[in-house]
């Protein structure tokens, strides 16, 4: 059985910080659990799985996917299914996640997580996936909520009231990335904070942090691009610290994938989640910058 992940602070395993973490060569206080990129694993033997079987056996291990494309117009491919569940029978993970995105069409490969309209077609389409995978699995899937740079005018429904629907329709669980609401909320002219309000926080299973890049040249306003590559920003902080408020502590991810930083700095990160988990003061800190007017789309009975 996979033990439960804790609801306290984890950070996702690199290649350059895997060595010094399976030795112990760090100062900062441990992770509580580990989280891996599914596709960098499904290969049928060599360094990278007997690397994992290390990790599996001192953090319980969330197994995050990136390559499902739930939200495309074909149902999930068979082969990439039968390899993920041999992944998950190996390393039995407390949890596995997949985006609200697509990346590919026909064969072709776009190598990114696109956004899609909230409407009632995409509805149909990703109940219809997330059933076929988690049958497939045989385990609940979390929905990762996506970081996005336009709103479609096809959309009929807000994204809270989405990912309520989906809930409801499948049973599926959700990760929150707050740095993607934060992103989103900011490009698109919203309040993140708002949008809390009707979030189905109660299906929230496990939050992600990260940090982003403001986009050079860009006018009007400000862009912000989800890029893994800095801090996470004080406004995405205060984010956390409201779920916690209205929520409980959850399991949070601390994600930084270009740029990497040094493994002590990544865990000081986590340190930092883990306290503001734990109930720490709520800090005084922004939850919406830049934000500029945006029509809402109306939601669909």
């Amino acid at each position: 059985m996979a033990p439960t992940l804790p609801a306290r602070a984890g950070i996702g395993l690199r290649m350059p910080h895997a060595a010094g973490l399976l030795s112990g060569d760090f100062s900062a206080p441990p992770p509580a659990f580990v989280e891996v990129h599914a596709e960098n694993y499904m290969v049928a033997g060599g360094p990278l799985p007997r690397q994992l079987d290390q990790v599996r056996a001192r953090w319980p291990l969330a197994l995050h996917g990136v390559g499902l494309g739930l939200a495309g117009a074909s149902a999930p491919e068979v082969a990439h299914l039968d390899r993920l569940a041999a992944l998950i029978a190996r390393y039995q993970p407390s949890v596995f996640s997949e985006h609200l995105a697509w990346g590919g069409h026909g064969g072709h490969y776009l190598g990114d997580l696109l956004p899609v309209a909230y409407d009632r077609p995409t509805l149909d389409r990703l109940c219809r996936h997330i059933d076929q995978v988690q049958t497939r699995l045989g385990r609940r899937l979390l929905l990762e909520n996506p970081s996005t740079y336009l709103a479609f005018e096809a959309s009929q429904f807000t994204e809270p009231a989405f990912l309520r629907e989906l809930v409801r329709r499948t049973g599926c669980g959700l990760l929150l990335d707050l740095n993607n609401l934060h992103v989103s909320s900011v490009n698109l002219g919203f309040s993140a904070l708002a949008a809390l309000d009707d979030w189905p926080l109660e299906a929230v299973e496990q939050i992600h942090l990260a940090g982003f890049t403001r986009a050079a040249d860009v006018t009007p306003g400000v862009l912000l691009l989800d890029t893994h590559a800095s801090p996470v920003d004080d406004a995405v902080w205060g984010l956390l610290a409201e779920v916690v408020a209205r929520r409980g502590a959850v399991p949070t991810l601390i994600e930084w994938d270009q740029d990497l930083p040094p493994l002590d700095r990544l865990l000081a990160e986590a340190a930092q989640a883990d306290r503001l988990l734990a109930g720490s003061p709520r800090p005084a800190l922004p939850l919406v910058r830049d934000p500029r007017p945006a029509r809402p789309a109306q939601e669909v009975a």
